[in-house]
């Protein structure tokens, strides 16, 4: 998994969506009170936080690799409630969780096949996965307009090894790889949902946390000037297609995933629509099979 920097402020005041995704997550989840949950890519930990009130006899970890997300999220810690700053891939826990949830994060790891093993160990036998993340076609003309400023010639000196920071596979392609592993049982949910920013600088602050980020790591003061260069040109855009679209105030974002999802943006003509295609996935009843 890469590593990139966010501003967890930042990122708790443009996050609206990704909230309303990971609840949605969260009430799926059918809890007891007393289970230990790992919220992998934690995030400014509220979400996190609304798992710890869930489970006041149990235990939540926020696991984030952002020491700026970790430094809000532990403003939130609690009696059962911790967060520490490691890296995804890193992860070494053996059968310790109940549960392991992840809201809008993994389209960021890389290796899945890595993240899947690490999964496994460190579930409980009997312990189940339930996240969801960003599928192939989430941000689609967000990337396509990334990738062609990028090879401008102002530009493309910076990104000559540049990699791609997002996975995003088609549900076939991550059933494919579930079947390599011993879950009980696994399901894999696509959705293609609509949501809506309140004005064009709501939509400029989810682009620009966490969706620029790894574009502005490559030089902060071209990235600055980049980011000045997408605002202006994005703004009367979005307000024309909220003039066209949606009543006064309201301005398009379409996507996430089934329910709940990661973010991005799939902007469909002319920015009218920031879509999310994403999928979630997770067990029926039991992800992680008994020991023999």
């Amino acid at each position: 998994m890469g590593h990139f920097e966010f501003d967890g402020d930042k990122y708790k005041k443009a996050s609206r969506h990704q909230k309303e995704w990971g609840s949605r997550l969260i009430a799926d989840l059918s809890l007891k009170g007393d289970e230990s949950i790992l919220d992998l890519g934690c995030g400014d930990g509220v979400l996190t936080e609304q798992l710890a009130r869930l489970v006041p006899k149990g235990r939540v970890s926020g696991l984030d690799a952002s020491s700026g997300m970790i430094a809000t999220a532990e403003t939130l810690a609690g009696d059962n409630l911790r967060f520490f700053c490691k890296n995804i891939d890193d992860m070494d826990f053996v059968d310790e969780f109940d549960i392991i949830f992840s809201n809008a994060t993994l389209h960021w790891v890389h290796d899945h096949e890595r993240l899947l093993n690490n999964c496994y160990r460190a579930l409980k036998p009997g312990g189940i996965i339930q996240w969801n993340f960003a599928a192939a076609g989430t941000c689609e003309t967000f990337n396509v307009i990334a990738k062609a400023v990028m090879r401008e010639s102002d530009y493309r000196d910076y990104f000559t090894d540049f990699v791609w920071p997002w996975f995003m596979p088609t549900v076939e392609a991550y059933e494919k790889l579930l079947a390599d592993f011993d879950f009980v049982s696994a399901t894999v949910d696509y959705e293609n949902a609509d949501r809506y920013f309140a004005d064009c600088d709501e939509m400029i602050r989810w682009i620009d946390q966490p969706s620029l980020v790894p574009f502005l790591a490559r030089d902060l003061a071209w990235g600055f000037q980049k980011l000045s260069r997408y605002v202006e040109n994005i703004r009367p855009a979005v307000g024309a297609v909220r003039g066209a679209h949606r009543d006064p105030g309201q301005s398009r974002s379409e996507g996430n995933q089934r329910k709940r999802g990661h973010r991005g943006a799939d902007c469909g003509g002319g920015f009218d629509r920031l879509g999310d295609r994403a999928f979630r996935w997770a067990d029926a009843g039991g992800a992680r099979a008994e020991p023999p």
